[in-house]
């Protein structure tokens, strides 16, 4: 095999703008199929691959044996059952994050990607940007002093945008399912340790779904804080502070949208760096890294435990903030 032929299950607005043209772009990789019950949204596909195999049914496009991995970004409730559905149909998954609503969802996730050796993966895409890869680099190598805090914020504001599935609560809205994945799972990544207990919780809710959320952890050698919401002014911005300096990442999550991707080092002597990442889709680098993985046994940087791992963090700070 001397390329990754895709299929995505579902038309949707985030697949057409920027997962399908980065399968277009990664090296190695094609966009052959896919299944929409919608006639005018899947015409949009076609624009942009007219060889595009088109499909009204979901279990069509598992049974088409021109498509070696399947892309899921259908709303977060249906993501375990679609998951568990391309496994069996003998298909790679990347499915949209959250993969799972709960952490031991994803048990039978794991068991059956063992089982059976394909790639099953979160589209956790932040970990394949080079800003990530460079701040973890930094925070590992002690240059920092010992860390002693992290913060992250991520948040927008989409009040006015009522038919949003992160505004259904049947559809695993909320804000956390849809971001926190990246302000919990960020600090995980580049710390490489686990919290060991939550210290605080504080959870606002409109119409059943999470819209603003503060959680403080408490990790083995420093302390945490993230902030999410659905409600405020778009922000973004993550700091690893240390006895000695920190670092500012000032748009970790979506480079290029909203903001320029930067890096800056402050260390105690006020010497400072500053880390520019202008070009890098994080989006390419993710379909990239997973057909690496698939057709050159290369180790994928997000496995299941991880993303377990992220979800576990969130189940928490619902758990504490309820009981």
């Amino acid at each position: 095999m001397e390329y990754l032929r895709w299929g995505v299950l579902g038309a949707s607005k985030f697949a057409l703008e920027h997962l399908t043209p980065a399968i277009q772009l990664a090296k190695n990789n094609r966009f052959n199929a896919l299944a929409s019950g919608s006639k005018e949204k899947a015409a949009e596909f076609v624009q942009l691959e007219p060889e595009l195999e088109l499909y009204e049914s979901y279990d069509e496009l598992l049974a088409d044996d021109g498509v070696d991995a399947v892309y899921i970004p259908l709303p977060n409730t249906m993501h375990v059952d679609w998951t568990i559905r391309v496994i069996k149909s003998g298909k790679h998954v990347l499915c949209e994050k959250p993969i799972a609503m709960r952490a031991e969802e994803i048990n039978e996730l794991i068991k059956l990607r063992d089982a059976t050796g394909l790639l099953v993966a979160e589209a956790y895409m932040i970990v394949h940007h080079p800003q990530w890869q460079k701040a973890k680099e930094i925070v590992q190598s002690g240059v920092l002093g010992d860390l002693v805090q992290v913060d992250s914020v991520f948040s927008y504001n989409n009040q006015a945008d009522l038919k949003n599935i992160r505004n259904n609560s049947n559809m695993g809205g909320g804000g956390l399912p849809d971001i926190g994945v990246y302000t919990l799972g960020s600090v995980r990544f580049v710390t490489g340790q686990e919290p060991v207990a939550i210290q605080h919780a504080d959870v606002k809710y409109e119409n059943g779904v999470d819209v603003w959320a503060l959680a403080a952890f408490d990790f083995p050698k420093f302390k945490f804080t993230s902030i999410t919401s659905m409600r405020m002014a778009p922000r973004q911005e993550v700091t690893f502070q240390g006895t000695e300096g920190f670092i500012k990442l000032t748009a970790p999550f979506n480079p290029m949208v909203y903001d320029k991707a930067e890096i800056i080092q402050r260390m105690n002597d006020g010497a400072e760096k500053v880390f520019s990442y202008p070009g890098a889709s994080h989006y390419v680098n993710q379909i990239e890294a997973f057909s690496d993985a698939v057709l050159n046994s290369k180790t994928y940087p997000c496995n299941l435990e991880f993303s377990q791992g992220t979800q576990a963090m969130i189940d928490s700070i619902f758990d504490f903030s309820s009981s």
